[in-house]
């Protein structure tokens, strides 16, 4: 049976700075650029809270994180312990593995191995890899990218950690790209599906592609103005789920206007009852 779990994106106004890495082509190394927002909520707090609130798993980006060093992931996977929530998926929300300067597609799997360790030592199941940046019908671009993947896969599967993609960024951003992908991938190596990534009207059959090697689903519904989620719409995505039998973390993605854990529970009231999810 599926269960609930929340995302950090869906608290990004509540978890502090935000760690964006990018590649800087002058000094030709990854560089960290800090946005500074207020901390209600520290990452340690938040298993309690989200065990508090009726979720059994967390997400978390790569750049909530404020240290990667031993002793606070020690902490962390502590505080994921003593809640009795699990950390399902560090999202690594950076890198491409298809990118042609093989100097920083080599420095990005260097850091995405350095993230698989992180995800290891704080205790995540699995670790949310982008595919590539190239062009989603540039066959060469796939074979590289499964060939970056399945590399990866092997490393993170001797650290007791399982790679995922999903269908995120412009490689994976149509059902045939990730079908092809998923071709080339080591069956070990899965994928998350995301509501919003895929193009309406396409993308309700497209999600069938994907469903039956996802290890997650992101619920991310489609917002208007006021933070309301569209029910019909979010209903024929689900109507997806449902068909192709996935029992899997149901994620809940807000980043709407307002109160964050507010517009999570309006997702909620939805998802709840049609998948069959006991609070």
């Amino acid at each position: 049976m599926s269960y609930l779990s929340v995302s950090t994106w869906s608290l990004h106004r509540l978890l502090g700075p935000l760690r964006w890495t990018y590649w800087e082509e002058e000094t030709r190394q990854h560089k960290t650029a800090v946005q500074e927002q207020p901390e209600e909520l520290t990452l340690l707090e938040l298993p309690a809270e989200a065990a508090r609130r009726g979720y059994r798993a967390v997400e978390i980006c790569h750049f909530h994180f404020p240290s990667t060093e031993q002793e606070y992931l020690s902490r962390l996977r502590e505080a994921f312990a003593s809640a009795a929530v699990s950390f399902d998926t560090l999202l690594l929300d950076y890198g491409d593995l298809t990118s042609a300067d093989e100097t920083r597609r080599r420095a990005d799997a260097e850091l995405a191995k350095k993230w698989i360790s992180v995800a290891a030592e704080a205790g995540a199941k699995r670790i949310r890899i982008i595919a590539g940046e190239a062009e989603p019908d540039d066959e060469a671009a796939i074979g590289l990218s499964a060939r970056e993947l399945n590399e990866l896969g092997r490393f993170a599967d001797a650290l007791g950690v399982r790679v995922v993609t999903e269908n995120f960024k412009a490689l994976t951003s149509t059902g045939r790209s990730c079908e092809k992908l998923l071709g080339r991938l080591n069956p070990g190596i899965g994928m998350i599906t995301d509501f919003g990534n895929f193009e309406p009207p396409s993308k309700y059959g497209e999600f069938g592609l994907i469903l039956p090697r996802s290890a997650s689903v992101h619920v991310k519904p489609i917002y208007d103005e006021n933070g309301i989620p569209d029910e019909e719409e979010l209903l024929r995505c689900l109507d997806a789920v449902k068909a192709s039998g996935y029992d899997g973390p149901a994620v809940l993605i807000y980043d709407g206007p307002g109160d964050m854990w507010e517009g999570l529970e309006r997702v909620r009231a939805i998802v709840e009852p049609y998948l069959g999810i006991e609070s």
